[in-house]
């Protein structure tokens, strides 16, 4: 079945559907994993679809064709959130080219491009990292001369926006390729692409498969060009998924939509009381009115995700929290199907307080999590 006729489905049929083969007496509705490492291939190679395991897989391709009637553009899928990141960088920026990047995108996306990317032990070492806020002009006011934008919207971990359109248009403007880690929201909420970027990047790690049990990632293009820039990097460095959990995930997004909905209704609704109660300060979710980036982000996010932040008092306080809660696994991932939280500043180079809390809304009843957190803010 074809990507261009799974787009024009609704979302929640599209991810039941998508990258599935057209049916046929006595097969499966999705095959199985294929694990392979050579494959029957006579004669001329470009004559056989498969021809060894790091080329490519038929369980990759599903899960690559399903993901790109989501995102609307062609998918390179990759064995994590931050091999998909360093692949797009490094095929997309040449030595001495400049990077503008928000200060507050995910870390060890900062860490990869301003150390690695910029040191001197990688062969494509050398490229200029330029870093401002996501709020503010910062972003754009640094395009002059640069070869890539990297956006994050929301950000993580504290749920930033900016008008990827407007960003993407102006960052064009100079000849710059546009790239956004799309992880919080995923192309079920968000749709780069549509908004003009040229790369949407998402950890498929977190809410893409929401079971928190694989470890993969992605890139989707624009330009085919692209497409074929990032395959081939993946095959020359080897950084393949396995076709089991290329397969687990294809499995696990026939639940996106159900997932992602029921998680942004008990978003909206963990938020709200979060920001009603004495104890807790700095609640930021974009879906709540008050929040700064509920204008830009109702433009372009049709639901706000799963993911909110809050403050407590300190380090402490946020122990407490923890240590009271029944419902809360203290854990450093988001988007799954338990409902999770962490004290982001235990890991450093976030800017954050002590006392920050990164909270992601899972699958539980929305009674039972209100008097679990009353319960546990009430030790904090």
């Amino acid at each position: 079945m074809s990507a261009d006729s799974e787009r024009s489905w609704r979302n929640a049929t599209r991810v039941v559907r998508a990258g599935l083969p057209d049916a046929a007496p006595g097969a499966p509705y999705l095959p199985g994993p294929v694990f392979a490492a050579p494959y029957h291939a006579a004669g001329d190679p470009a004559a056989s679809p498969y021809t060894y395991g790091r080329f490519h897989n038929p369980s990759w391709h599903a899960y690559e064709s399903a993901l790109e009637a989501l995102e609307g553009g062609p998918c390179v899928l990759f064995p994590s959130g931050m091999a998909a990141t360093a692949a797009l960088l490094a095929t997309m920026v040449r030595p001495g080219q400049k990077v503008v990047m928000p200060s507050d995108c995910y870390y060890t996306t900062r860490l990869v491009a301003s150390q690695e990317f910029a040191g001197a032990w990688f062969a494509l070492s050398g490229i200029d990292v330029v870093m401002a806020p996501t709020r503010g002009d910062g972003l754009r006011a640094h395009l002059s001369g640069a070869a890539l934008l990297w956006l994050e919207s929301p950000t993580n971990p504290q749920l930033d926006v900016c008008d990827i359109a407007a960003l993407t248009q102006a960052a064009h403007d100079v000849g710059a390729l546009v790239a956004v880690d799309n992880t919080t929201a995923t192309p079920l909420l968000q749709q780069p692409l549509a908004l003009g970027a040229d790369f949407a990047v998402v950890s498929d790690t977190k809410a893409m498969t929401g079971h928190a049990d694989l470890v993969l990632g992605h890139v989707a293009a624009r330009n085919p060009e692209h497409v074929e820039l990032l395959r081939t990097w993946r095959t020359r460095m080897g950084v393949i998924p396995g076709p089991m959990e290329a397969w687990l995930a294809h499995r696990s997004l026939a639940t996106l939509d159900v997932r992602v909905q029921r998680q942004c209704d008990t978003a909206m609704q963990m938020a709200a009381l979060l920001a009603s109660h004495p104890k807790v300060t700095g609640v930021r979710y974009p879906g709540l009115a008050t929040d700064p980036s509920h204008a830009i982000a109702a433009q372009q996010m049709s639901r706000f995700g799963s993911v909110i932040s809050f403050e407590l008092a300190d380090a402490a306080s946020a122990t407490r929290f923890f240590a009271a809660s029944r419902l809360v696994y203290e854990a450093t991932s988001f988007g799954g199907i338990h409902t999770s939280a962490e004290r982001r500043a235990r890991w450093g180079g976030d800017a954050v307080g002590e006392g920050f809390v990164r909270l992601s809304i899972g699958l539980e009843d929305v009674r039972d999590l209100s008097r679990d957190f009353e319960v546990a803010l009430d030790a904090a």
